[in-house]
């Protein structure tokens, strides 16, 4: 497991982004908008992303374009998706990005699952075409709430490049206990998505410090290196100042991932 992060949830400067990298003792990024609150994936200065990363040994994780986010009804705007998909793609082969990590679309209860699962697979034939792995994001907010959601509708796209971006703070919020939800997931996750909360007795989400909440991340974790998955554990950092908690939650996330290796390695 390589731990990365989500660096809007901090900053869109890159050249501070890539300083947080580096103090936080992350290997990577995930990159979904660089510069301005406008310059979305794929619409960044490419090459500013090729020469700051260039010379460092730091992974790009996946990137993240405004794709499939709206409802599976408009299919206009999801062609329209599917058209601009090919800029992103060209941009992950010309910085090195191996995933692109999406939405499956909005939530709509009126929606047909096979349009769903029908869109995301022509989004995976386009993604293999460049070589590329696509990463199908859960969360409350969207058509698959859940991780046994996200399976099920991945199961039926069968499509080697069409993958989980396994969320399991999204999941929780949905109501799912989160490990049922990677259970459901079995050999389909090719990114995880890493923050932490729990659900008020409100009934409100609370965000809080990594390894604080009721996630469950050091059993994940563990299932998730029973499972030999070797991905990007992408962090989110929701708690202010963001900054510094950005630095209490990768210290907790790398302690965490070297404690799960360390006791794998001892009971062998």
């Amino acid at each position: 497991m390589i731990p990365v992060w989500l660096t809007d949830t901090v900053t869109s400067d890159l050249n501070r982004a890539l300083h947080y990298t580096q103090l936080w003792g992350l290997h990577g990024m995930e990159l979904r908008t660089v510069g301005g609150p406008e310059d979305r994936i794929p619409f960044v200065n490419e090459r500013q992303i090729r020469e700051q990363l260039e010379g460092t040994d730091l992974l790009l994780g996946s990137v993240v374009p405004s794709m499939f986010e709206g409802p599976v009804s408009d299919r206009a705007a999801w062609m329209n998706d599917l058209l601009q998909f090919e800029d992103t793609l060209k941009l992950c082969n010309r910085v090195g990005s191996p995933r692109v990590t999406i939405s499956p679309f909005a939530a709509e209860p009126e929606a047909d699952p096979q349009d769903i699962v029908d869109a995301l697979r022509r989004a995976g034939e386009t993604a293999e075409a460049h070589g590329v792995m696509l990463a199908v994001r859960n969360g409350p907010e969207t058509a698959c709430p859940t991780g046994a959601d996200l399976a099920e509708v991945l199961t039926a796209v069968g499509h080697p490049h069409v993958r989980a971006a396994w969320n399991p703070a999204g999941a929780l919020r949905a109501g799912e206990p989160p490990i049922d939800g990677l259970m459901a997931l079995a050999g389909l996750v090719t990114l995880v998505r890493c923050s932490d909360g729990y659900v008020t007795e409100e009934g409100y989400w609370e965000d809080t410090t990594l390894g604080r909440g009721a996630v469950g991340w050091r059993e994940q974790f563990e299932l998730l290196h029973e499972r030999d998955f070797r991905g990007p554990v992408s962090l989110e950092i929701y708690v202010e100042p963001r900054p510094e908690e950005g630095l209490r939650s990768a210290t907790t996330l790398v302690h965490m991932l070297r404690d799960v290796r360390a006791r794998a390695a001892s009971d062998q």
